[in-house]
């Protein structure tokens, strides 16, 4: 059934409207369903490349010239400040942004290989639980060797990071993703 269709008979509503502000506090990070549908959900406006990874910049410093710290109930700006709240925030997904797991799904994403990375895809384990899954936002390799890239990434105990990374590069559970709003 298509959306049009689940609109009409009724079914489906709460895929197609966004959290209300309190329900939106409440989530709880990782573990929280996909916000697939909200307004500015997976099918919204294309955006950019170079405008990802320039919103992903803004988190270094947006925290009163520091990092935004990392935390799977908080938000800021609106979004959460985990992980996938951070790829939502730079991707400009709805508010307060899917989980990894959501980010992993054809909804949002289709997966490439590794060596087919460029600027503003996603790096994805997706597998496990909300400790151990995690997502970070691709800028560049390293040298033309792709055994090393420059990510952006919101990490425990650190908050917002810009690095040097091997994700999907070795024997982990990381697969690389490409955005649909590209």
């Amino acid at each position: 059934m298509n959306r049009k269709a689940l609109v009409a008979a009724g079914a489906g509503l709460a895929l197609l409207t966004p959290l209300a502000p309190a329900a939106a506090s409440a989530v709880q990070g990782q573990d929280a369903k996909p916000t697939a549908r909200s307004q500015d959900g997976p099918s919204a406006q294309a955006i950019s490349r170079a405008t990802v990874i320039k919103r992903a910049k803004t988190w270094l410093t947006a925290n009163n010239g520091s990092q935004v710290p990392y935390s799977q109930s908080k938000t800021f700006q609106g979004y959460r400040t985990d992980c996938s709240g951070y790829a939502s925030m730079a991707l400009k997904y709805g508010k307060p942004g899917t989980n990894t797991v959501g980010l992993a799904t054809s909804d949002f994403t289709s997966k490439i290989k590794m060596a087919n990375l460029k600027k503003g895809d996603l790096v994805i384990d997706a597998k496990g639980s909300n400790t151990t899954r995690h997502v970070v936002i691709f800028e560049k390799w390293t040298s033309s060797a792709k055994n090393k890239y420059w990510a952006y990434e919101q990490r425990g105990g650190h908050g917002t990071d810009h690095r040097k990374l091997t994700y999907g590069l070795g024997s982990d559970e990381f697969d690389a993703y490409r955005p649909k709003k590209y």
